[in-house]
């Protein structure tokens, strides 16, 4: 982890010396803000770069000295976690929201009726179950609740494959290394080798929110990027690739 901390730090220092703006971002986010940070540079000259990886490890990253801008997260936990040591500049936005969908290898012709007590384990036949860490990555976290919340998440512990990030759990099961997976909507709509087989039901896990932030030393650009990434141009992007836009006057959140 110090390595993994170390490198991310190196990595960040290394693009925030050519200016512009550096956004750390959840790995679930990559499709859209690759379209959304290109029309940013477009629209105002100023380059972006954004480094992606579970919310989690970009936190701790930030916590050791990364010189991100911004922080743009999947899920409320991690923002709140750096909000709380002082690292954060005013409040975070709450800019999109996700779902939770069970994935299987595009091949496989299969249909989950997601409900209490449904035989997961039983569908694993002889494989396992890949995820996102459960303990610390926002995807994963979601995915025990909702398991636990249906009543398998017991059943299922000894077959899991945790991955440090949600598009390392997705690659698992579009290699065909796991026949089930459980990722954002937005994720399986991404990839072409996996398909949807079950949608895990909205009140089983708590809403899967995207807030984004301005770190404490973030400058005027950074400010100009918060605001386009919560705009209705931003928005229509957000929707191609399959999240909900929440952003309005409302969605501003405090700093604790």
């Amino acid at each position: 982890m110090a390595a993994l901390l170390s490198l991310g730090i190196m990595g960040a220092r290394a693009a925030g010396a050519s200016g512009g703006v550096l956004v750390y971002a959840a790995a679930s986010l990559a499709d859209a803000l690759a379209d959304i940070d290109t029309a940013f540079t477009v629209r105002t000259g100023i380059h972006v770069t954004s480094s992606l990886a579970a919310s989690s490890t970009l936190a701790k990253q930030i916590e050791a000295g990364a010189p991100a801008d911004v922080y743009f997260s999947a899920d409320l936990q991690w923002m709140d976690y750096l909000q709380q040591r002082g690292l954060l500049r005013g409040g975070s936005r709450d800019v999109v929201g996700n779902s939770l969908v069970l994935i299987a290898p595009a091949a496989r012709r299969l249909r989950v009726q997601i409900a209490p007590r449904f035989d997961l384990a039983n569908l694993l036949g002889g494989g396992r179950l890949a995820v996102a860490d459960p303990d610390s990555v926002p995807a994963g976290i979601y995915a025990r609740e909702a398991l636990e919340n249906l009543g398998v998440w017991s059943s299922v512990v000894p077959r899991l494959v945790s991955a440090e990030n949600v598009r390392v759990a997705l690659e698992y099961v579009a290699r065909g290394d796991a026949p089930l997976g459980i990722v954002y909507r937005t994720d399986a709509l991404a990839e072409k080798r996996v398909r949807i087989v079950g949608v895990f039901p909205g009140d089983s896990h708590p809403p899967i929110v995207y807030p984004a932030a301005l770190t404490r030393h973030a400058g005027a650009a950074a400010a100009r990027y918060l605001a386009f990434i919560t705009s209705a141009d931003a928005g229509v992007v957000f929707r191609k690739w399959g999240f909900e836009p929440l952003s309005s006057p409302s969605s501003a959140r405090s700093p604790y």
